[in-house]
């Protein structure tokens, strides 16, 4: 599988060099250089494919033999130990279910696939790696548990201090071993921005190396695909139009989904559904993409004021707005709205939902509703377990969600981390102490 970066289409790598680096030497974006599309004898046979078997043909056409097909099974069987199913709530309306993972959040897939493709590659290099990366939510505990004990290679998360969820900061923290927690005094695009410097410091690429496990590396990004595939394996009319609406943050879960339409995947609409930090939802509408800061809101994991992987569809279609526009309906709701859809997702359909894929119901409800489409296939990626979010969630539907045994354990633990300001210099020394 061959790579170019966003900022040279001329810069290719291996799928084995965009895994170790992360970002491109440049600055840019690792990119595949092309999609091979499946056959329809493949769609026709999906819905009797298992998961795991699915995830499988994802990986092997995606990477053209680069990883030998044994062990390439053994890697995608380790990782994908659970399922994605597609919970209907009407004739039309279904929910695609991705928290049933060891950490109840869809981060679960990419991280996992890339812990084991890293251990697997890092067996002949031994080296000593060290994977940064920013999160502002569940992409760090994901991270965390993928990579927990994985020899030779150490974790450091840098979240937001007081901008996630406590269940999702016991998550990040309460890991030991390889895995170290960074409290940063800022925002999420600040996390960011740190890590994107150390990638960029030449000096420290000369002392260690680093990788990334955030949607900036490409080996997080192309499992996120597979649950594409995988949910319309269990639409029931695949003769109707299919909608996606996916809660959009950094953009790299709806990447991956469009990544699965350029392999043929028959989506005919994706809908990117935003918070209050409406920046895409604004290029949608004008075609001027602005950066901001983001604010806080209560889908925290979509607290972003500046997307990594907008370049990243910008490069997909050689920067055809137009053609952007055409597949992508994108629109941002307030929290009150949010408050009022986990409210009538609950009485409607005795279906209880997190603020994310709240999020995903209103943006897919309105594209509906404006282009009366009654009758198509309508997703709506549920990227969360609600009670992650139970403090939002309880109140708002009149009863306790029970949590998950392994989440009761986790709020038990002892935190640990080390608070560190939104100055680069300080990211780097401690960094510096793991030479």
């Amino acid at each position: 599988m061959e790579l170019y970066s966003t900022n040279n289409k001329n810069n290719i790598v291996t799928f084995k060099e965009a895994v170790f680096k992360g970002i491109a030497d440049d600055g840019g974006l690792f990119m595949p250089l092309e999609f091979k599309k499946f056959d329809n004898n493949f769609f026709k046979n999906i819905r009797t494919l298992p998961f795991n078997e699915l995830a499988f043909l994802i990986s092997n056409h995606l990477l053209n033999d680069e990883i030998e097909s044994n062990d390439l099974r053994e890697i995608v069987e380790k990782a994908i130990s659970f399922d994605s199913p597609l919970i209907n709530l009407d004739e039309s309306l279904a929910i695609l279910e991705l928290f049933h993972g060891p950490t109840f959040a869809f981060k679960d897939f990419g991280a996992r696939f890339m812990a084991n493709i890293m251990a697997y590659f890092n067996r002949e290099e031994g080296k000593n790696i060290i994977i940064l990366v920013a999160t502002s939510g569940d992409t760090g505990s994901a991270v965390a548990n993928g990579f927990y004990k994985v020899e030779g290679i150490k974790v450091v998360l840098l979240y937001p201090s007081k901008k996630v969820s406590k269940i999702q900061e016991q998550q990040l923290t309460t890991l030991d071993e390889n895995i170290f927690a960074l409290e940063v005094e800022g925002n999420f695009d600040d996390c960011q921005r740190l890590v994107k410097s150390a990638f960029l410091d030449k000096e420290l690429a000369h002392k260690m190396t680093l990788s990334s496990a955030n949607s900036i590396n490409i080996a997080r990004l192309l499992p996120q695909s597979f649950y594409y595939f995988r949910a319309y394996a269990q639409v029931k009319n695949k003769s109707n139009q299919t909608i996606i609406s996916v809660p959009s943050g950094n953009f790299g879960n709806l990447t991956a989904g469009l990544f699965a339409k350029e392999m043929g995947l028959p989506v005919d609409k994706f809908v990117a559904a935003t918070n209050a930090n409406n920046i895409f939802p604004k290029y949608i509408q004008t075609g001027i993409f602005e950066a901001k800061p983001s604010v806080k809101t209560l889908s925290n994991a979509m607290d972003v004021g500046n997307p990594s992987n907008f370049v990243r569809i910008k490069a997909l279609y050689n920067n055809n707005f137009e053609k952007i526009k055409n597949l992508i309906y994108s629109e941002s709701f307030s929290d009150k709205l949010t408050v009022q859809a986990i409210d009538e997702v609950y009485k409607k359909y005795n279906y209880i939902i997190d603020p994310h894929g709240a999020v995903g119901y209103l943006a897919l409800k309105s594209y509906t509703e404006k282009n009366n489409l009654k009758h198509s296939n309508q997703i709506v990626l549920e990227t969360a377990h609600p009670a992650k979010f139970s403090d939002i969630v309880n109140p708002i539907i009149g009863k306790e969600i029970e949590l998950p045994k392994p989440l009761i354990e986790c709020m038990k633990k002892q935190k640990h981390s080390v608070k560190i300001s939104k100055e680069y210099e300080e990211l780097k020394n401690y960094l510096i102490k793991f030479q």
